[in-house]
Parts: structure tokens; C-alpha cells; sequence
């Protein structure tokens, strides 16, 4: 099923995009999108499998023993610390661990797919159709998005620079280098985004989980010491420390979720690797090499007080420290790498919903469809992480600003997991209730101690969220504002045929195909064509693009094709919320289904509309501005679809929104 929701459009193109729907498959030469195609899973097993999701899925999450213990634990220690507050923080981060991550993320969430793939958007995608209030989905659905990317930006910030900073125990007098050394890591990184990761991907998995090995290798030589830390598996201690705290038990609350900001990845990914490798890799190794690292810094505090200072870095001698900076910081790369991909996918679903203009999009693979470079996201986020490392210089600073993001789009996630739950799979609302709301309540304990962190530097995810929301909200608006406008003025397809079949006019010899965003209107690129061309070509096809509410749209579902008369065509080319479109390779299936052309007499016709914001026309002058500003971000529609460039003729019109 399509969605009901206006495509969204190239400002500087008057088609609108395609509606919802699949990505991309091995036999589908088409489209190159998404990360692991199915044939790939098939032909690796799960096993390897879940060797890549330790690398991709768990590479954030596998980052935060650098700093969550210390941040948690370091509120409470400000008057001296016992041996209650240690257990209690401990207790915390378990209990974080096996509430968010083990039961809602892995147990339950990688259940509520959308036809194999996950993460927010795609949940969104799944109910959006099937909600009675398509307001609120909507709302929450960008909302979550917004978060999500603002705290994407302070990923790779807090995650480099926790690592670079174990070089002052090795060296006192290297202080002065962390900076200069994680601004270059980071910038490094980002700048080989436009090669891909292809190469490097494969050594992803392996690293990681001897990251994850030495984890838990540290973590279990120093709790053998002090044994009575294994008491922090009772949630008692958890319980008691809250409450005895008080105010500041709630500021622990708020660095503990620092524990679980990967999270978010495991169902995003969902889609890459499947839901048995990243349910295994959870339980035989990185929940294990978790606890067992958080409990060996508890005992190391236990044991020496003084090590709060970087706890995980001194779980091991001196003589270890410059092998295991590298692996940390070898790790957090991995992590940041994890992050960008991300944030490189989630635009991309964002351009297919319509939330946001039609990025460039590059395929970094030839193999690996979810492979995508997007120029403009990347440099973005590579400034975006620049001002946080330069503004905030450490990660201790930079822990205030982390988590809000995250905890707000864990509280959306689960808010539209129980819409999916009542309508998508008919759930009751009392037994839809019985799953969500207990993690309602802890999340937004979360979430409420995160707040304090604003003053702090928690308005830096806020106002980024706040910024990306209304530049989603405001791009969607226009968007069906111009598709409204769109209807009101052209002219039915149905109507225009016969009439125009009637008449006697020139005929040029080949196909011209006319890319809409309606199908049951004259394109207007058609109208202006024959009204200063006077003449009509051989063949007329009328294109159009949907995107569905599903992922992938596999080869034999890919084209629609309704033939009107001898003159008249039309083609419907669906893809998928995880695909990017080619006109050129869609032809093909086209082809094969009997629509006959040929490649050097066939012409592609687009509308190019500039826009002009004016007041009193139709949305409110300054939200005008900025639709008009970002449409600017826009792609050229023939890149975008992979139009040959030397088959293409542009129609322009001035339009004022």
C-alpha cells in the first residue's frame, strides 16, 4: 500500500518524489540501496553475520565504558565515595543494560519490523497509513528524527575524544596534543566518507570484538579483586541509591543512560544484518563484556578512589596503556563510522518520506548497496562536530550535552511502537499498554534527568533538534502546499488525451517521457512543450514515481505500466523508503514488459520551477524564506534520477509560494 502523503519535490523541479516503498535486491540492477541484501545474509549465515553487527550495530554502544562509569559515578563522589553509591551506580548501568537494551531493543523491537527493516523512520512508515491521528504520527515521527540527528553530531565528538584522552595517563606532558589529535582523527574520517567504507568494512566486526574481548578481559581481572561488586546484579542497590541521593541520584540517571546511547542502532540496523545475528551477538558477547567491564571498574574504584579520574584506562598497568589507547581509539573510529552511516541512511528515508529535499546521493560500492555517501550531510555533520570538540575541548564536557537526543527518541520509538502494536498488529490496548508503558515510565525517568543537563550543554542537541524539526515540518507543508496547487491548476490526463488526439498537430518522431508526480494529470512540462512547440511526439510516456511504505520493492513489482492509446502511456516506477530511483535502469524492467522504445530517440522531459517567496500567497512569508533556502540544497533532478544528461530537456517556470 502506498502512502497517502504528497511526494515530496526538488524545489527546483516541479515533479514531486516518489511515495513509500522497498529497496533494493540482487536482482534488482536498478537501485542501489540498502546494506546487506538478502542473497548477501543468505550466503553468509548467521554466524558471520553477527560477527558485522558487533562492528556496525554495537560499535556506539560498545564506546560508552570510556566514559559512562566515570560521568555516573562522579556526581556522588563529589563529598567522597562509598561503597553503596559504587554498587548503586553499577547497579544502574546493569539494570540500564538489561531494561533498554536487552528487553525493549533486542527482544522486542527487532520484532516490530517494517517487511525487515527497522529504526525510527521505518516504524513511522509502517503506521503512519494506519493511525486515526496522522497529525500526531507525523509529529512524533520528525520528532524523533530531529533528536536523532542532534545527537548523531556529539557521537563522534564524545566517542574520539574519550579515547585520545587516555593519552595524558600514558604521558602528562601529552595533554596538550588531544585536541589537535582527535580534531585531526575526526577530520580524517570525514573526508573519507566519499571513498566508502567498503574496504575497511570487512575489518569492522573482527576489531570490534576484540574491543569488546578486552572489555571484558580488564573488566573480569580487576572484579576478582573485589568480588562483592558481583552484588550490583541485585536492583536493590539500584533502588536504594536513587532514593537515598535524592537530587543528585536523579543527576546520576541522566550520565547512566550514557550507558545505553547505541541503543538506537540495533533497531536501525535491523535491516543490514537481520534480527537472529544482532540477538546473538547481545547475548554471547557484548552484553557479557559489558557487565563484566563496568563491574571491574566498580572494583577498581572500590579499591583505589582515586581511579574515577579515567577508570577504564586504568584497569590495566602502565606498560598496556599505549596498546590499549590505540585499540580505544581504533574503537571509537569504528563507532563514529557506525554513526555517519547512519545519519548517511536515516536522510535518505527522510528524502523518501518527503521530509526533506532530494539530497545528492553517491553509491560508494558496486557490491554493498547501502554503500551511500551524501556530500552535502557529511560536510554538515563535520562542522557540526568540529564546533562541539572545539566549544567543549574534553569529554567530560561534552557528557552534559549527550543523551538528551537519544532519550527523547527512545520515548517517540516506544510511543509509536504502541500505535504499531493497536493497529498494525491489532494488539489490545490494555495488553499494547502492558509492554509500553513500564518502558514509558523508565524512559522518561531518563529523559526528565537529562533535562537538567540543559544549562550544561544539553541545549546543543535541543536546538539542533529544534532547527532540523522545523525545517522538516516546514519542507512538508510546502510540499503539499505546491501538490495542492499542483491539483488545482493542471489538467485532468483523462481529459486532456481525446482532447488532444482530436486535434491536428505536428508529430516528432521517437518517445518523449514526461516525469509527474501525479499520474492523473497532464504534466506540465507537457503542456508548456506543446503550447511553445506546437508538436508532439511518436510515443508520450507519462512517468511517475512512488515511493511505498515498505522497504524493497522487489524486480517483478517495480513497474506499472497503463497504456492509454497508440500515442499514450503511462508508467508507474516503485522503489522502496530504503532505494534511490534510476529512470535509466527502470527502463529496462520496462522493456522486458513490452513498452517499446529506443534509448537514442527517446527524450526526457522535466519541469524546473524556480520559487519566489511572497507574502499573501500561500504559506507565511518566513516559512516561505526557508522553504525557498533549503530548496536551494536540492539536487538536479537528473542526477538525482540518473537521467542521461544529453537526453534531457528542462522546462522552467517561475512559481511564488
Amino acid at each position: 500500500m502506498s502512502t497517502q502523503t504528497p511526494p515530496s519535490r526538488d524545489p527546483r523541479d516541479p515533479v514531486p518524489e516518489p511515495p513509500l516503498g522497498p529497496g533494493p535486491t540482487d536482482s534488482d540492477p536498478l537501485f542501489d540501496d540498502g546494506f546487506v541484501e538478502e542473497d548477501a545474509k543468505k550466503g553468509h549465515g548467521t554466524w558471520w553475520l553477527a560477527l558485522g553487527a558487533v562492528g556496525v550495530v554495537y560499535g556506539d554502544i560498545g564506546t560508552s565504558p570510556l566514559y559512562a562509569f566515570r560521568e555516573a559515578l562522579r556526581p556522588a563522589a563529589r563529598d567522597g565515595v562509598t561503597e553503596a553509591e559504587i554498587l548503586g551506580v553499577v547497579s544502574l548501568l546493569i539494570w540500564a543494560l538489561i531494561l533498554i537494551v536487552g528487553l525493549k531493543y533486542v527482544l522486542f523491537l527487532l520484532r516490530a519490523d517494517n517487511q525487515g527493516e527497522g529504526g525510527i523512520l521505518s516504524l513511522y512508515a509502517l503506521v503512519q497509513t494506519r493511525a486515526r491521528r496522522a497529525g500526531l504520527i507525523f509529529f512524533l515521527g520528525v520528532v524523533g528524527a530531529s533528536l536523532f540527528f542532534g545527537d548523531a553530531i556529539i557521537t563522534p565528538a564524545i566517542s574520539v575524544l574519550s579515547a585520545v584522552e587516555g593519552l595524558e595517563l600514558i604521558h602528562p606532558d601529552m595533554d596538550d596534543w588531544i585536541l589537535p589529535i582527535a580534531v585531526g582523527i575526526l577530520v580524517g574520517l570525514f573526508f573519507v566518507q566519499k571513498r566508502g567504507s567498503g574496504g575497511l568494512a570487512a575489518w569492522f566486526g573482527p576489531i570490534t570484538a576484540v574491543w569488546f574481548l578486552t572489555l571484558a578481559g580488564t573488566g573480569l581481572a580487576q572484579m576478582v579483586h573485589k568480588p562483592q561488586v558481583l552484588l550490583a546484579f541485585d536492583p536493590f542497590h539500584a533502588v536504594a541509591f536513587v532514593a537515598e541521593q535524592g537530587t543528585v541520584g536523579f543527576v546520576v540517571l541522566g550520565a547512566v543512560f550514557l550507558a545505553v546511547t547505541g541503543a538506537e542502532a540495533l533497531y536501525a540496523d535491523l535491516g543490514h544484518f537481520g534480527r537472529k545475528p544482532i540477538q546473538l551477538a547481545w547475548f554471547l558477547l557484548i552484553f557479557p563484556s559489558l557487565v563484566l567491564n563496568y563491574l571491574g571498574q566498580g572494583a577498581l574504584v572500590l579499591d583505589d578512589p582515586a581511579a574515577l579520574k579515567n577508570p577504564l584506562f586504568l584497569l590495566v598497568p602502565t606498560w598496556l596503556l599505549p596498546p590499549l589507547v590505540g585499540l580505544a581509539t581504533v574503537a571509537t573510529v569504528i563507532a563514529s563510522q557506525a554513526v555517519i552511516t547512519g545519519a548517511f541512511s536515516m536522510t535518505r528515508q527522510a528524502i523518501q518520506l518527503g521530509l526533506l529535499p532530494r539530497f545528492e546521493i553517491r553509491h560508494t560500492s558496486e557490491h554493498s548497496t547501502g554503500q551511500i555517501y551524501l556530500p552535502a550531510i557529511n560536510w554538515m555533520l563535520l562542522a557540526g562536530v568540529l564546533i562541539l570538540v572545539l566549544s567543549f575541548r574534553s569529554s567530560d564536557a561534552l557528557a552534559a550535552a549527550y543523551g538528551i537526543g537519544v532519550s527523547g527518541t527512545m520515548v517517540v520509538t516506544t510511543a509509536l511502537a504502541f500505535v504499531m502494536l493497536t493497529r498494525v498488529w491489532n494488539w489490545t490496548k490494555a495488553a499494547a499498554a502492558a509492554i509500553c508503558l513500564p518502558l514509558l515510565c523508565v524512559e522518561m525517568c531518563f529523559l526528565s534527568a537529562n533535562l537538567l543537563k540543559l544549562p550544561d550543554g544539553g541545549y546543543v542537541p535541543v536546538m539542533l533538534a529544534m532547527v532540523l524539526f522545523v525545517t522538516m515540518w516546514i519542507w512538508h507543508r510546502g510540499t503539499r502546499y505546491l501538490y495542492q496547487r499542483d491539483q488545482d491548476r493542471t489538467v485532468p490526463l483523462d481529459e486532456f488525451v481525446p482532447q488532444i488526439e482530436a486535434r491536428q498537430v505536428l508529430t516528432a518522431p521517437g518517445t518523449a517521457i514526461f516525469l509527474t508526480g501525479d499520474p492523473t494529470v497532464t504534466p506540465p512540462a507537457l503542456l508548456h512543450n506543446l503550447k511553445h512547440n506546437y508538436v508532439l511526439h511518436e510515443h508520450v510516456v507519462v512517468m511517475t514515481f512512488q515511493t511505498m511504505d515498505e522497504p524493497h520493492v522487489p524486480d517483478e513489482r517495480r513497474a506499472v505500466i497503463e497504456k492509454i492509446d497508440d500515442r499514450f502511456t503511462k508508467v508507474r516506477i516503485r522503489y522502496g523508503f530504503m532505494q534511490t530511483p534510476n529512470v535509466t535502469r527502470a527502463l529496462n524492467v520496462c522493456r522486458k514488459q513490452g513498452l517499446k522504445m529506443e534509448g537514442m530517440k527517446t527524450t526526457f522531459f522535466v519541469s524546473r520551477r524556480k520559487l519566489v517567496a511572497e507574502a499573501h500567497v500561500g504559506l507565511p512569508l518566513w516559512q516561505a524564506r526557508i522553504y525557498v533556502l533549503v530548496s536551494r540544497l536540492a539536487t538536479d533532478t537528473s542526477d538525482y534520477y540518473h537521467l542521461p544528461r544529453d537526453r534531457v530537456v528542462e522546462v522552467g517556470l517561475q512559481m511564488p509560494i
